[in-house]
């Protein structure tokens, strides 16, 4: 039965139509076989035991006057009987008395014994029945008559039975098929075409299509018809999306198209802010160191302080400036990815900040980094502002500690660079991205609020992702993890 469950629904019914037939057929042809052989049985043995009596009631006057040869003209009468092979005569005492063979060449056989209180007994052997009577006269024994016959009446019977049986067999499958025909083109066929149909809108995506419909108004044509409007109502819903994304991809292209023009405008409009704000800002910044050297021992300390606040926010200006164009130039380049080897760049990215930090005493903890396929220029700069800033706010500390190293966060492999300098409260490392936000004020640390932007920009442009822990006065830790297209080589060794 499990090989049925991959059959088409017609080749089911059909099996299921003869298993069925055939089942029932084959109980009732059982039920009944063993009914009429349990009545034919039953009929041989009376057959039998009436032709015993007949003969005992012939003989008794033979046996009582010792004539065995009148009893065997009795017996003589049993050729008419095709079946019957021997029958024996047997006085009380157990003697053969007369007997009759239908072979002459073969013996007679022993008869089984009468149980006491019966008439008579019988046994079923392999190929015959035997059955003894005992023939009473006034009362008491007077002889006794065993009859033999074969079975050839059973076989005969059998044989016809089992003709009959296999002819209603072969005609309830015949029906049975006929049957499954006739469901086949009311059930079946139009579900096999439903499953086509349905097969056809699922590998072709084709919402146009409809299953054919029948002239019924039972389950399978309400299914079918359902179907179809089913396939209906998608066919209207694709057409009105594909209206909706036509629009939506004009609008995107129309919107694209002035987001460039924008784009193109606020570029040309910064590079004319930067280089306009350079020269303006280099003449205050000259002017203001000639008169310094000039006037300087003229001017007041007052004076002196006004000049020397001017000095220093043309430098604040002019590093704002240069922070900005470095940020509008990377969201203008592409990543160039080439195998480099990151503890190279934290080594030659630490020989640049330790020029600028003399007297400093700075423990470096540098863990063993993995080589990558990054735009090495770029990540460069992410490294240099990262470990800029943790210089920067690790001042205070007698001794400061920096940390770059690998670890995995959230699940995630990253390199993290971290410090134990000032820290920041951790609701607001949100803002830390941001361009312009600072968490400290520019009195204590000094900076534009860009150059976290500037690493943010660098990280995504690679595919990935930063992130920072930190609490105050304790420090901060920076994550940074790229995509696997730029992360996906093998640790250096």
């Amino acid at each position: 039965m499990a090989g049925m469950r991959d059959f088409s629904i017609p080749k089911k019914l059909t099996w299921m139509n003869m298993l069925v037939s055939g089942t029932a057929l084959l109980l009732a042809a059982t039920a009944l076989f063993a009914y009429d052989l349990y009545v034919f049985r039953t009929g041989i043995i009376r057959s039998l035991g009436i032709q015993a009596q007949i003969i005992g009631s012939n003989s008794i006057s033979a046996v009582v006057f010792g004539d065995p040869a009148a009893a065997e003209k009795t017996l003589a009468a049993l050729r008419a009987a095709p079946h019957v092979i021997s029958a024996e005569i047997y006085t009380p005492d157990g003697r053969p008395f007369a007997g009759y063979q239908r072979d002459a060449t073969k013996s007679f056989s022993l008869p089984p014994g009468i149980p006491a209180g019966q008439a008579e007994a019988y046994s079923f052997h392999k190929n015959e029945v035997g059955l003894v009577r005992a023939i009473s006269f006034e009362g008491k024994p007077a002889a006794s008559v065993y009859i033999r016959s074969d079975l050839g009446a059973l076989r005969e019977r059998i044989g016809n039975f089992a003709l009959i049986v296999g002819a209603v067999f072969l005609m309830s499958l015949f029906a049975a098929v006929w049957m499954s025909s006739s469901a086949r083109r009311s059930i079946s066929d139009p579900i096999v075409r439903l499953a086509e149909t349905a097969q056809t809108v699922l590998s072709e995506k084709n919402y146009s299509v409809r299953a054919p419909e029948y002239a019924t108004r039972n389950e399978i044509g309400v299914l079918i018809s359902s179907f179809n409007e089913m396939l209906a109502q998608i066919q209207e819903r694709d057409a009105a999306l594909e209206e909706a994304r036509n629009r939506l991809e004009q609008q995107v292209q129309e919107r694209t198209a002035q987001l460039n023009v924008a784009n193109a405008d606020l570029e040309a409009f910064s590079y004319s802010v930067s280089h306009d704000l350079r020269a303006p800002l280099r003449h205050i910044g000259a002017f203001s160191q000639i008169l310094q050297e000039e006037c300087g021992q003229s001017l007041d300390g007052e004076s002196l302080h006004y000049l020397k606040r001017i000095q220093d926010g043309v430098a604040s200006m002019s590093h704002l400036i240069e922070d900005l164009l470095k940020m509008g130039q990377i969201g203008r380049k592409e990543v160039v990815l080439v195998r480099t080897d990151l503890n190279l760049l934290v080594k030659d990215t630490l020989a640049e900040l330790q020029e600028e930090c003399p007297g400093r005493n700075i423990e470096w903890r540098i863990g063993e980094l993995p080589t990558i396929e990054c735009d090495s220029g770029l990540l460069k700069q992410v490294f240099a502002n990262l470990l800029s800033n943790a210089v920067k706010y690790t001042r205070r500390r007698e001794v400061a500690i920096i940390e770059v190293g690998q670890a995995v966060e959230n699940g995630v492999p990253a390199i993290f660079i971290r410090d134990n300098g000032a820290g920041f409260d951790q609701q607001y490392a949100g803002k830390l991205f941001r361009v312009f936000q600072r968490l400290h004020r520019s009195e204590d640390f000094e900076g534009t609020g860009v150059g976290l932007s500037t690493v943010d920009r660098i990280v995504k442009k690679h595919g990935g992702q930063i992130w920072a822990h930190g609490e105050l006065d304790k420090g901060a830790t920076f994550y940074f993890a790229l995509a696997p297209r730029a992360a996906g080589a093998s640790s250096s060794s």
